[in-house]
């Protein structure tokens, strides 16, 4: 065709296809109301043509011809976003799907009666959709890949005389061939998909409808890594009225389990290598002698296929234990990698623009015959059309263009799968990795033990007799074989010490059978040596990663050390994953506390991180878990009240005070929670229905899954101790703190008071319509009973005496070898700040209203010394000394080690303390 009919008349009538379609259905096309054929429009269409004494078959057919037309109009005249050609196409599907399978069980009911299930109840057909039309971004010439999947087994119920009868087996098979007629066969009239049930159990040799039960079997026994990827985007699409019925949920039931493990799943990374291979080498067969078939834009390097790949591992890798990435479109998953750190903005940016870019000329090339093909036209008039109505001046601009987005994706796609990425691109990809050293990998113990250094060479010889190595898979062998290679060579390039390479080892050998962390450590060199630093780096790391080696994982974001803990991010996040876990009906109490305790471990490990390599202070890693906590706190106390039976309102009047560390906000590793709960509820049953929160708050918090517990939960500061209630009504709570009637707190009870602060309550639950703002001031009033308490006036040396006392209880319950400097306990250590403290506020806030604040020690030190409490320096002092004494503990508690030192190490400090405490209460005896 020459360019001057491509000037000559509007651009969809270039297209061979619209000619067509204009010569045989120009009197057809106002069947189709005008604007964006959705669902509604189409069914109007439909209707119209059965009017007009066509069967479904010719209606559905008719129909097709029009949509596309119409699509090529709105494409490539109007430029109609590529999300309007892809649900046209899809609902189109559906629509077509929904109609030919009533059409069809009517037809069986009436000659075999309904299928029935085991309970005689009547057994449902579930078309389901997989790959583009699942994601509902079908093409316009795709065939559909359709999975039909039954209830369950057994007979019809025949006819009214009892003929008739065959199995829910048969009845099924017909019905596929039935809607296949309806759908694929080629009439005058065309055919109305493609249809394609490669993608069944057993493939081709498979039947054509297979029972739920039988699917579950094969998913569970038989179901290959591929076949994960193309289940990933499986929706039941036909009938209607079955895509919203609750019995479908035992078919997620059966697929999500097999689609998204419950670990980092980076052993799928061979598994796509392999797949993305044989599409490769079939790519390639197909265009060999054909060069003009290289430019395909689905197969090809860098082409659709291979975005959709890089979407498709990460949902996998991570999909188990993240379910918010769990979504089929492509480009709304593309967002959620975004959001969970797994992908750059820019980068996820740049993948969105060329898979649409890709997506528009693919649809494109099928315009011009309504062909399913991917490759780019060779004549110079079609590419010219192409580029046009893609809004390029000529060929060249927009061949340009093209081929920037594929190497684009081509280097994401490498970059993403590694060094194997680019050796499949020259057919030569395998699943059996060179050694890091390019040598090959050894395949026994005694030749592995040969390439190795005494130190590792001694431990690797241990495991000659080890059942976990001798019972591995000989791929997980090789894996394990190739990560101590590259250890050893890094402790020889002295890119990790020795005693860093002993504890990984150590760390690795007890989660063997969990295979899926050596493909990650393989598969991220980088996170492996980040690994091996913080292994070396202290003895709490190793122990805390081998109880929760899943945190791992998150050594592969360069964020883990830029980036601090933010709250309203992370409980953010748990609300996506627990809204995920909804729509799929898998929000049960087991799966939530995984949820939680795998959301906390990585946050914990992300600190710890940062820690380790000095990239925040000791008070910032006590910041950061101590605002960890709140949020878990918040989190859990939300879910438990939204799922306790007996609850009494939407919003309960409760809250909760934390004490000790967690009031201050000085949380280490493994702290448990000092704190009191309390509810503001005049209801008669109040007291039994926060009894049961709390129980059940404190369950959740502290059982032990299969990914470990929380915390520990330390409620003995409540009002009358352990033997008190476990929730209290906030005014006996106020009246025991503030001396009113005859049972009344301690002493040391208000000491715990300076470093209370109300950690959740009211305001952090959502309040219902109408709830009036005085009902939402118990923190307010906690905050009042606070003061009251620390200002009320005291015998200054009543209390000098009492605070003296209970510094000599807790010293003589925490012994100190002879000789050592305890940082904590010792005369001049950590405690002693705190007892100073405590009596500075308590003795002298009434009239320093600046010491009221819950500000940690430091801060009030100092303000005491500005307010003239203390001599001139030794305020500054002691705060500066208890800073370095919170350090020294820290990096004991991080290698495992007592706090308890050689004098001389923290002799400045001890000096600066005992001067504090010499102030504080005029004694050198202490």
């Amino acid at each position: 065709m020459a360019e001057n009919t491509l000037n000559a008349s509007s651009p969809a009538q270039y297209s061979r296809f619209v000619q067509r379609l204009h010569r045989r259905y120009e009197d057809w096309f106002d069947v189709l109301p005008p604007g964006p054929p959705d669902r509604a429009l189409m069914e109007r269409a439909l209707a119209t043509l059965q009017a007009r004494e066509l069967d479904l078959s010719a209606s559905l057919r008719v129909l097709r011809q029009l949509v596309m037309e119409r699509l090529i109009v709105l494409d490539c005249e109007q430029e109609a976003p590529l999300a309007v050609v892809t649900k046209a196409v899809t609902e189109l599907a559906e629509l077509a799907l929904d109609r030919a399978c009533k059409q069809v069980r009517t037809e069986l009911d009436a000659r075999h009666g309904a299928p029935q299930g085991p309970a005689g109840q009547e057994v449902q057909l579930w078309i389901i959709g997989m790959g583009k039309l699942g994601a509902r971004e079908l093409n316009v010439s795709s065939d559909i890949d359709l999975i039909y999947v039954y209830e369950h087994d057994g007979e019809t119920a025949g006819q009214a005389d009892g003929r008739g009868v065959i199995s829910n087996h048969e009845y099924f098979g017909r019905a596929v061939k039935g809607i296949f007629g309806l759908i694929g066969d080629t009439t005058e009239h065309g055919l109305v998909f493609r249809v394609d049930l490669a993608l069944r159990p057993n493939g081709n040799s498979g039947p054509p409808a297979v029972s739920l039960a039988s699917l579950e079997e094969y998913l569970q026994t038989h179901g290959r890594e591929w076949e994960r990827f193309a289940w990933l985007k499986s929706r039941v699409v036909a009938p209607y009225d079955c895509v919203q019925s609750p019995n479908v949920q035992a078919l997620r039931g059966a697929v999500l389990p097999f689609v998204f493990r419950r670990y980092l799943d980076y052993a799928v990374f061979d598994a796509l290598r392999s797949l993305h291979r044989q599409i490769r080498e079939h790519a390639s067969r197909r265009s060999a002698g054909h060069p003009e078939r290289a430019n395909d834009v689905k197969l090809s390097r860098g082409g659709i296929r291979e975005i959709e790949f890089i979407v498709q591992l990460l949902q996998v890798v991570r999909g188990g234990q993240f379910p918010e990435l769990r979504c089929r479109p492509t480009l709304e998953a593309l967002q959620r990698l975004v959001r969970a750190n797994l992908m750059h903005a820019e980068i996820a940016e740049a993948l969105s623009r060329a898979y649409v870019f890709l997506r528009q000329v693919e649809h494109r090339i099928q315009y011009l015959d309504d062909q399913q093909t991917h490759v780019l036209p060779t004549r110079d008039d079609d590419l010219l059309w192409i580029a046009r109505t893609m809004g390029f001046a000529d060929a060249c601009s927009f061949l340009h263009q093209f081929d920037e987005h594929r190497e684009l994706v081509a280097q994401e796609f490498d970059t993403l799968l590694g060094g194997d990425a680019q050796q499949c691109g020259n057919g030569r990809c395998g699943s059996a990795r060179p050694a890091p050293n390019g040598t090959p990998t050894p395949q026994e113990i005694e030749d592995l033990i040969g390439l190795l250094p005494p130190t590792l060479a001694g431990q690797v010889a241990d495991w000659r007799s080890n059942a976990r190595i001798t019972g591995l898979r000989d791929e997980a062998r090789a894996r394990l074989f190739r990560l101590v290679e590259r250890t050893a060579q890094w402790v020889e390039g002295r890119q990790a010490s020795e005693e860093a390479a002993k504890r990984f080892l150590q760390w690795l050998e007890p989660l063997l059978r969990r295979e899926s962390y050596l493909a990650l450590l393989l598969e991220r060199p980088a996170v492996h040596e980040r690994l091996l630093h913080l292994l070396g780096a202290a003895r709490w790391p190793a122990r805390y990663l081998q109880q929760h080696p899943g945190v791992i994982d998150e050594l592969a974001s360069d964020a883990i050390l830029k980036e601090r803990f933010v709250a309203a991010e992370f409980e953010h996040e748990l609300a996506l994953r627990l809204a995920a876990l909804r729509s799929t009906g898998e929000d049960d109490d087991e799966t939530l506390l995984n949820l939680l305790r795998r959301a906390h471990h990585a946050e914990v490990f992300r600190t710890l991180a940062r820690d380790i390599e000095g990239r925040i202070s000791v008070e910032q890693v006590a910041d950061d878990l101590s605002a960890l906590a709140d949020s878990v706190l918040r989190v859990t106390a939300r879910w438990c009240w939204s799922r306790l039976k007996n609850r009494h309102r939407e919003s309960p009047r409760f809250g909760i005070i934390g004490y000790g560390k967690l009031g201050g906000k000085e949380l280490g590793y493994g702290s448990d929670l000092d704190i009191v709960f309390v509810f503001d509820d005049d209801d008669e049953r109040a007291p039994e229905v926060y009894a049961a929160f709390v129980r059940k708050l404190i369950n959740w918090l502290t059982v032990k899954t299969g990914e470990g517990d929380l915390f520990e939960i330390d409620t003995a500061l409540r009002p009358n101790g352990n033997s008190g209630l476990l929730v209290t009504s906030f005014e006996s709570y106020a009246n025991y703190q503030q001396q009113r009637g005859s049972n009344t707190a301690w002493t040391w009870e208000h000491q715990a008071m300076t470093r209370a602060r109300f950690v959740l309550g009211s305001p952090d639950f959502p309040p219902p319509p109408g709830l009036a703002p005085t009902d939402m001031k118990l923190r307010e009033r906690f905050d009042a009973v606070r003061e009251a308490v620390i200002t009320a006036p005291r015998d200054a040396a009543a209390l000098r005496t009492e605070i003296k006392s209970m510094r000599e209880r807790v010293r003589s319950a925490h012994p100190v070898r002879s000789g050592l400097f305890d940082v904590k306990h010792s005369p001049g250590g950590m405690v002693d700040v705190e007892f100073a403290v405590q009596y500075l506020v308590l003795s002298e806030s009434a009239s320093h209203p600046e010491l009221i604040a819950n500000l940690g020690n430091i801060a009030l030190l100092q303000r005491a010394e500005e307010a003239g409490l203390l001599p001139a320096g030794v305020g500054h002092a002691a705060a500066a000394a208890y800073r370095e004494l919170r350090r020294l503990q820290h990096v004991a508690r991080l290698d495992e080690r007592s706090g308890q030192l050689p004098p001389e190490q923290a002799q400045p400090q001890r000096d600066a303390v005992l001067a504090l405490w010499q102030a504080v209460f005029a004694d050198s005896t202490v």
